[in-house]
């Protein structure tokens, strides 16, 4: 795993632990950013494995879904988290009056929770696989 990598994974990390802190301390609404930006963080974490990174959200999730949904690396929830995140993340950040309850913070937050611990897996269980094989880099689709 790269440094940039490494990086980016552990930022994820962060960004769950101040959800589960503005959870904690009522902030529901400013929860539902973190846990947006915990996934999409460990997203660009496999993108930077990759050698890949977009500027714009949109590329990022699309070459989520393509690169590694569509080629059954993750489960396809995994891409309904990521949309659903987006799009409740900008409603919070963007719209007024809107209200996040408890129980939705909560499920963001897990949902937050179970991505980046799912991605974390893919990378150690990728750089094990690449030390056991001398390479460097993520292996293939269905490898």
């Amino acid at each position: 795993m790269n440094e940039y990598t490494k990086y980016r994974l552990e930022l994820a990390i962060e960004r769950v632990t101040a959800t589960k802190t503005l959870i904690d301390n009522e902030a529901y609404r400013d929860s539902i950013n973190r846990s947006y930006y915990a996934i999409f963080t460990a997203v660009r974490a496999l993108l930077s494995e990759r050698g890949v990174d977009f500027k714009k959200h949109s590329a990022v999730i699309g070459y989520f879904r393509r690169e590694y949904i569509k080629t059954g690396i993750f489960d396809v929830k995994f891409s309904d988290y990521i949309g659903g995140a987006f799009e409740f993340r900008n409603d919070c950040d963007y719209e007024d009056f809107v209200i996040v309850s408890r129980a939705e913070a909560e499920l963001q937050y897990q949902h937050a929770v179970e991505f980046v611990e799912v991605v974390k897996n893919y990378l150690e269980e990728a750089q094990n696989v690449c030390e056991d094989t001398g390479g460097d880099k993520l292996p293939a689709a269905n490898d």
